[in-house]
C-alpha cells in the first residue's frame, strides 16, 4: 500500500470537501434493489499524490449469496455470465461482503483524514441503490457511505470526453476496454476507476496550466 504523508492526506480531504471518492461496481440479478439479488460487488479505493493527482489502490472484490427470496432474471445472467448455484463462486453472504468491502474503505478514509466515503459509480443511481438496499436488509450500522450523495461518470464523462458508455468513455480516456471482460463487478470497477481518475486529473492539469500562465503574465 502507497504510504500517504499527512500533507496528501490532507490535499484529498480538501480536494472534495472531507468526503472520499470510493467507486462502486454491483452485478445483480435485476434493476429492481429492493427484489433483485446482489450477486458482485466490487470497490475501488483512491490514493492522491503531492501534485494532486488520484491513483486508484487494488480493488476490494466479492460473489454474494442471493438473499432469501431474492428475484434473479435470467436475462441478467446471460449479460453478466454469473452462475449463482456454482460452489466454486465462494459467496458471501450480503453481511458479510458489505464488511468485506467495507473494511479498506474505512481504512483509506482514515488515512485521508475523510468523514465519510461517496459513491463512483457508471450510472451510480444504480449501484447505489442496491448498496442501500443491501444496506438496509442486514441491519448493517457501519455503512461508511453517503446515502444519497455520489459522483457519476458517466455524466462526467458525458462533460469531458462526449461519451457516456463506459467502454467508449474509457477508451476516449485513453485506457484500454475489453467488452469480453465487462459486466464482472470487478472489472467494471477497476475501468471505472481508471476515467473518474482521468477526468479529474485532467481537471487538476488544466488548473496546474492556468496557475502556470498567470504566474508567466504577473512575471
Amino acid at each position: 500500500m502507497e504510504y500517504v504523508s499527512n500533507s496528501m492526506a490532507s490535499r484529498m480531504c480538501q480536494r472534495f470537501r472531507g468526503f472520499m471518492p470510493v467507486i462502486v461496481d454491483v452485478e445483480t440479478g435485476g434493476f429492481d434493489a429492493e427484489h433483485d439479488a446482489l450477486l458482485e460487488i466490487a470497490v475501488v479505493t483512491l490514493w492522491m499524490d503531492g501534485e494532486g493527482y488520484l491513483h486508484p489502490r487494488p480493488p476490494a472484490f466479492t460473489h454474494v449469496e442471493p438473499f432469501p427470496g431474492a428475484r434473479i432474471d435470467p436475462r441478467s445472467l446471460e449479460i453478466t455470465g454469473i452462475d449463482p448455484d456454482n460452489p466454486l463462486r465462494g459467496a458471501l453472504s450480503e453481511r458479510q461482503a458489505l464488511d468485506h468491502v467495507f473494511n479498506p474503505v474505512r481504512l483509506a478514509m482514515r488515512e485521508s483524514e475523510c468523514q465519510r466515503a461517496v459513491l463512483v459509480g457508471h450510472n451510480a443511481a444504480f449501484d447505489l441503490a442496491f448498496l442501500n438496499a443491501a444496506v438496509r436488509r442486514t441491519g448493517h450500522k457501519r455503512n461508511p457511505f453517503h446515502p444519497f450523495s455520489c459522483f457519476d461518470t458517466a455524466t462526467l464523462s458525458g462533460l469531458a470526453y462526449g461519451q457516456t458508455v463506459l467502454s467508449k468513455a474509457v477508451q476516449a480516456a485513453g485506457h484500454a476496454f475489453d467488452g469480453r471482460e465487462a459486466h464482472s463487478a470487478i472489472y467494471d470497477a477497476e475501468r471505472t476507476a481508471e476515467l473518474f481518475c482521468a477526468i479529474v486529473n485532467r481537471w487538476r492539469r488544466l488548473e496546474t496550466l492556468e496557475r502556470d500562465q498567470v504566474g508567466l503574465t504577473l512575471s
